[in-house]
């Protein structure tokens, strides 16, 4: 008798439940901010009266997320439950750590930093950004021609971040707003990007995707990601602020973001329908480009391990190097850097996140630019060396769909 004759009249079948499994997690997170819409926010980014949010429920949530995050991992480490229920646990624990850095970022009060605690004058910002551009792009093109002489493209890669982050002070007073020049990196990082990863990890990635779950893992961490870095960033926004429009308005207004000026889109509505909260979201090309970048690269990344998770085969370093630079990378992306700053003023006060903000979020300092820059690398990077040690001899290559 085959299985499918076994199996008892009235229970679903297998793909039904996975697709049943894949929907529990995003039903329990949506059903959770709706819960939190519900409870009155006095003030955002400032104290709450009672019965409010406040940064410490952000907090207490995160934490919960992160325990979930490590107690799934924990129990496919010791094999108690199937790598597949492990990657929803996972994907569980992620979102609610998300939820909960976003409402801390947005329930907490918002530091003001004179210039006197900045930890060296912007006088320096110029030849450190040019000294840092120049830096990597020789690099790039010292080690792409003695390590990978037959892949120009690593080098030309390199050659565009340096640039990326050179080139606010390559350019004279306002000219460097709107010159060609600007637009041609921000839209020629991800052509490049996307080429590499075609060229060294197409095949793979095409082969990965085509298990629904790893898939769907990938989707949605990339998802939950781009919504936090967006969040994280005031770009959506779900809080009260002090001179919020009283009705709904839609505006196009130019904005630089990312080295050079964009026309950006911004919608605000002082009362969502049912839930009776403010909403804000602000869309640009620019913003679209890098938060896209990161998110689909973070959820390459993610439906990777995955894959090795289903296959029930040690990734060894291969999964250990993308699992790190996941962590690594989302946290010190430099849109990451006004949590990190709030973070720092809760754990050790003002004095010491103002170099923080000075260094890693003030928009003009260089090192923002190379900690964007280095999170496409890390994650372009982690992506392809995962690929290719999965192609050794010596590794199970394993990488069909799953049934």
């Amino acid at each position: 008798m085959s299985p499918e004759e076994r199996q008892p009249r009235g229970a679903p079948s297998r793909g039904q439940t996975s697709r049943i499994g894949s929907i529990r997690p995003l039903s329990v997170l949506l059903a959770a901010i709706v819960t939190l819409t519900q409870v009155p926010v006095a003030s955002a980014h400032g104290t709450t009266g009672s019965g409010g949010l406040s940064q410490g429920h952000g907090v207490i949530i995160a934490f919960v997320g992160a325990v979930i995050l490590g107690g799934f991992i924990l129990l496919k480490r010791t094999d108690r439950i199937t790598e597949t229920t492990a990657l929803y646990g996972v994907f569980a624990g992620i979102a609610i750590t998300a939820l909960g850095a976003v409402l801390f970022e947005g329930l907490s009060p918002d530091p003001t930093y004179t210039a006197s605690s900045m930890p060296f004058p912007r006088a320096w910002y110029q030849p450190l950004a040019l000294l840092s551009g120049l830096g990597i792009m020789v690099a790039s093109f010292v080690v792409g021609w003695l390590r990978w002489p037959s892949r120009p493209r690593y080098t030309f890669l390199g050659i565009l971040m340096g640039l990326w982050i050179s080139y606010p002070y390559l350019l004279p007073g306002l000219a460097s707003d709107t010159h060609p020049l600007g637009y041609a990196i921000v839209l020629g990082t991800p052509i490049l990007v996307g080429y590499v990863v075609w060229k060294d990890a197409g095949s793979v990635i095409r082969a990965v995707m085509r298990d629904p779950v790893a898939r769907r893992f990938g989707i949605g961490v990339g998802v939950v990601l781009a919504l936090f870095f967006v969040s994280i960033t005031g770009y959506l926004s779900f809080f009260p602020e002090e001179g919020f429009p009283e009705e709904v308005t839609v505006v196009v207004l130019p904005a630089i973001y990312q080295l050079v000026s964009w026309p950006t889109l911004e919608i605000a509505i002082p009362h969502l329908p049912f839930i009776h909260i403010p909403f804000f979201l602000a869309l640009s090309p620019g913003q679209v480009i890098v938060v896209g970048m990161l998110s689909a690269l973070i959820g390459l990344n993610a439906a990777l391990i995955a894959r090795h998770w289903r296959v029930e085969e040690r990734a060894g370093m291969t999964e250990g190097t993308a699992g790190s630079a996941a962590i690594v990378g989302t946290c010190t992306c430099g849109c990451c850097g006004p949590l990190v700053a709030k973070i720092a003023v809760l754990a050790a006060g003002p004095s010491i996140a103002a170099p923080l903000y000075w260094v890693f979020v003030d928009s003009a300092s260089p090192l923002s630019a190379v900690f964007i820059v280095g999170s496409f690398v890390l994650f372009t990077g982690s992506l392809i060396y995962s690929v290719q040690a999965a192609r050794q001899p010596d590794q199970s290559a394993a990488i069909i769909p799953a049934d």
